[in-house]
């Protein structure tokens, strides 16, 4: 760890216990207080309030709607930035719409973020979290967030799998008590693309019987600010509904229909993206989903027990078309064809938990049980159009090639049925919480290929896997007071073998056998500290992947070397994170309505085998950082902010092979897919004006995202590899009502 580093963590401990000097209660009064008013908790995400965060024995953010609509986001990715240790990848490549979500945690992989149990309101956002959990489509729109809650340590006892980059919850819209709703929009545009729109609606309320009823409603529509990204059209509707059966039972549930397209503008080659960064040479590549999902859930809880069965059923569609093109290098002529991927996923869940708290006098225990049953279903197609050969790298916008019926090349269905059971004991002793708990998943998943006229399968259809993991944890929290918490953790985490990963055979058409599900031991210690007034947080982690799994051919020698895939990836991941804000006003009235934020991530993340041991792995910075202004005067409220991040690496891949290494790539090639990305910072301007009751709270906003129009860019390494510029300095007006 940087020396820098080290001076920020025990910079941050000794303002914290400074400040805690200053308390006018002595601490073992307060923490007297407290216990008395122990609660069953339960559900240990929660309603996600600062006290629950406050109390979390790990690394834990929350960002509410009010900072989520002074961020101005049209995609998640512009809330997570501001998240210590959560980094966002570009849209790129495959994963390149604006249906897409690319998040990684402490240097893990962000591409189509498949290390994070990601979560809408409890469910799983995944199409089949076991099976295949990269977020191609992300089933959300913002304006329908309340809050993002981000649990980067001390979570994966009661959730997952793929939890080794913690837990991310976005949490929609609540029933009101009382009836009103509201509505709002936001255009924004610039010198690049066309005006894109996205707009919210809200509605709902309680009756005096008990009954609450919601509906929800965001959307994002228009063309983004590079060619070809002009057919974004995203629609997001819920329903939620809750009565209240008595004081202490609840039945709840939501009905939700998501549906996106977007365009997949791909990378361009170093010539292209000089000449023009913003043009795009893939007319025909674009991503289609189509989500709709039931939740059911009924609770109990009193004093001492909580109870709590919860039901889910997802039904989803993710489409895209991908164009290849290759060059014969015999005649030079470029080999075009379009390809299909259809692909239909099920999921249906029932997870019932069970918590009891037992008072000892000193000491309190909330033990809590769970058990998750999950099964999930897939077929998946793959169909291609006709080809052409053309002595063009690329397929002009004005041409029309593809006029022929698709033909059908791959046809594969499959399934998982995965049990989830977990016990902890969540011990309160004195000033202490300590929290051990074991989580056992075994899990029975198979793939099947469905050959036919068009469907040619060489060697066999049919695998299928039968594994079980225990994953012990530990956590804990030491109250020096209301206000300073110390906390430590460790876990393991765990990632089951993917459906692709599977059906993948080796060059004699065999499947490679022996591969495990990933697994990774997470350790964190930190603090953090709040007075109301200010606060500051500091957490050093540390991840150990030890089965991570590559693409790879068989190794000779290496016993833990199979055909297709290898678990030799193994990686490490160490780093600190420290967030900080303060009330200027409220240490000194003569700033009244002036606040300040910030936060700094310090990640190192490298291999672990192969010719790039001790190498940073791909596209992660090993510094982020944000910083962070809100003044308030009357009606009025201004943001100003920036985000910056260093340099990225696009190396290529490992050889773990030691006769044959391969070369860490850091000049760029001129196909734009490998070599160094440089690191950026970008700033954000806002402005506000309040009108009040007297015309329905109407809020007028507008801002400038990319002030300087800093030009910066990412890299792709697969099917739509190359460039890709990042956002230009992009304008946006905001009204919203409340009635």
């Amino acid at each position: 760890m940087p020396r820098l580093s080290r001076a920020i963590a025990l910079a941050l401990l000794a303002s914290a216990a400074s400040a805690h000097a200053g308390d006018a209660n002595p601490p073992d009064q307060k923490l007297a207080k407290n216990l008395d008013a122990v609660r069953v908790t339960g559900d240990w995400l929660g309603d996600a309030t600062a006290r629950d965060v406050q109390n979390h024995p790990g690394a834990r953010t929350t960002i509410r709607r009010e900072q989520i609509v002074e961020a101005a986001p049209t995609q998640v990715r512009d809330i997570l930035r501001r998240i210590p240790g959560v980094q966002i990848q570009e849209s790129n490549g495959t994963g390149g719409s604006d249906v897409s979500l690319n998040v990684g945690v402490r240097g893990l992989t962000a591409r189509l973020s498949p290390r994070s149990t990601i979560l809408l309101d409890g469910v799983p956002v995944a199409v089949a979290p076991y099976g295949q959990p990269q977020v191609s489509m992300m089933p959300m729109a913002v304006g329908n967030l309340e809050a993002v809650d981000v649990v980067r340590g001390g979570g994966s006892v009661r959730y997952g799998p793929q939890n080794v980059g913690g837990v991310i919850n976005f949490v929609t819209r609540d029933i009101p008590q009382d009836f009103g709703g509201s509505a709002g929009v936001m255009v924004q545009g610039g010198a690049h693309g066309g005006i894109q729109t996205q707009s919210n609606a809200f509605v709902g309320g309680t009756t005096t019987q008990g009954l609450g009823l919601a509906l929800l409603y965001s959307g994002t529509k228009g063309p983004g600010y590079r060619e070809h990204q002009n057919n974004t059209n995203i629609d997001d509707v819920m329903l939620k509904a809750r009565y209240r059966l008595s004081d202490t039972d609840t039945l709840s549930g939501s009905l939700h229909y998501y549906r996106g397209q977007a365009g997949m503008p791909g990378g361009l080659s170093q010539a292209d993206f000089e000449a023009d960064p913003f043009q795009s040479r893939r007319p025909f590549d674009d991503f289609r989903g189509l989500r709709k999902d039931a939740v059911l859930k009924y609770s109990h809880i009193d004093d001492t027990r909580s109870f709590e069965v919860q039901t889910y059923y997802t039904d989803s569609f993710r489409g895209s078309h991908i164009e290849t093109i290759t060059q014969n290098a015999k005649t030079g002529l470029y080999t075009h064809q379009l390809n299909a991927y259809p692909r239909n996923y099920h999921t249906f869940a029932i997870e019932p938990r069970y918590a009891q708290l037992f008072d000892l006098g000193s000491w309190t225990h909330e033990i809590g049980v769970g058990y998750r049953y999950l099964n999930e279903a897939m077929h998946e197609r793959t169909l291609r159009n006709n080809k052409y050969d053309s002595p063009l790298y690329y397929t002009p916008f004005d041409s029309a090639p593809y006029s022929g019926a698709y033909v059908r090349t791959g046809n594969n269905v499959g399934g998982t049925e995965a049990h989830a059971f977990y016990v902890d004991d969540t011990i309160n002793a004195g000033s202490w919480t300590i929290t051990p708990g074991l989580r056992y998943e075994r899990i029975d998943t198979w793939w099947r290929a469905l050959p036919d006229a068009t469907v040619v399968v060489k060697g066999p259809t049919y695998r299928r896997e039968k594994y079980s993991k225990p994953l012990p944890s530990l956590n804990v929290i030491y109250h020096v007071s209301e206000r300073w918490k110390l906390y430590a953790n460790a876990e393991t985490s765990f990632g089951s073998l993917q459906y692709f990963q599977i059906g993948q055979k080796n060059a004699d058409n065999q499947f490679a056998t022996g591969l495990a599900p990933e697994t990774a031991r997470t350790y964190e210690t930190g603090t953090r500290y709040d007075n109301g007034a200010w606060g500051a947080e500091a957490t050093l982690f540390r991840v150990n992947f030890d089965h991570e799994l590559q693409l790879v051919g068989k190794i000779p020698g290496q016993p833990d070397s199979h055909d297709g895939w290898t678990n030799l990836g193994a990686t490490t991941h160490k780093g600190l994170e420290t967030a900080g804000h303060v009330d200027v006003g409220a240490l000194d009235p003569r700033f009244r309505g002036l606040s300040l934020w910030g936060t700094f991530t310090y990640t190192k993340a490298t291999y672990d085998y192969g010719s790039f041991a001790g190498r940073d792995l791909p596209f992660y910075s090993r510094r982020t950082a944000n910083l962070g202004m809100r003044y308030e005067r009357g009606p009025w409220a201004f943001n100003l902010d920036a985000f910056s991040q260093s340099r990225q690496h696009s190396p290529g891949s490992p050889s773990f092979d030691p006769t044959k290494p391969s070369r860490y790539v850091t000049m760029g090639t001129p196909a734009g897919d490998y070599g160094d990305i440089p690191g950026w910072t970008t700033w954000n301007l806002r402005g506000e004006y309040r009108f009040g009751p007297a015309l329905s709270y109407l809020k007028l906003g507008a801002g400038v995202k990319n002030l300087f129009d800093r030009r910066y860019f990412t890299r792709s390494t697969d099917n739509n590899n190359g460039l890709y510029v990042g956002q230009p300095r992009t304008f946006f007006v905001q009204a919203s009502v409340d009635f």
